[in-house]
């Protein structure tokens, strides 16, 4: 008697559930599921207060540096809307992301980081930084630095 053939779906491999994120990643994620469901905030007070309410939750260290940074930020760009992405301060132009702040603490990293979306007119030749190393504290010389960016980006 002939075997018979087995069905494509009992010979496939099974589908394995990928855990290459760190819970942290994960956390993050969970994090821009829940901004994107409450979707764009029509008050843009609301997207200050949540950032402000995650820059207090932060770790000592890292929200000296969040509070900073977003003093900084919206005195160069007073145009730009604070919000929340992937729970971490942003701030946006016409709905667009135009730059960030990751915490240290939020991925276990040794600094934190000022990033700047492709949204950001940052171009400069063929190749510029889109991320920033932020150590410890910012300089005066920082923080003209990051308002000479901000300014840039949002032009």
């Amino acid at each position: 008697m002939k075997d018979t053939p087995k069905s494509a779906k009992s010979t496939t491999a099974k589908k394995k559930r990928y855990d290459g994120f760190t819970a942290e990643e994960k956390a993050a994620m969970q994090d821009r599921v829940q901004e994107m469901k409450a979707g764009p905030r029509a008050d843009v007070a609301d997207g200050e207060r949540e950032v402000l309410a995650k820059i207090a939750e932060m770790p000592e260290s890292d929200r000296a540096m969040a509070k900073r940074l977003h003093a900084v930020i919206k005195a160069s760009a007073p145009t730009l809307s604070p919000k929340l992405w992937y729970g971490m301060p942003a701030y946006a132009k016409q709905g667009k992301i135009i730059c960030h702040f990751i915490s240290a603490q939020k991925f276990k990293t040794r600094y934190a980081t000022l990033g700047f979306s492709d949204d950001a007119n940052l171009d400069e030749g063929s190749m510029w930084p889109v991320a920033f190393a932020l150590t410890t504290k910012l300089t005066a010389a920082d923080e003209t630095r990051i308002r000479s960016l901000v300014k840039k980006a949002v032009s």
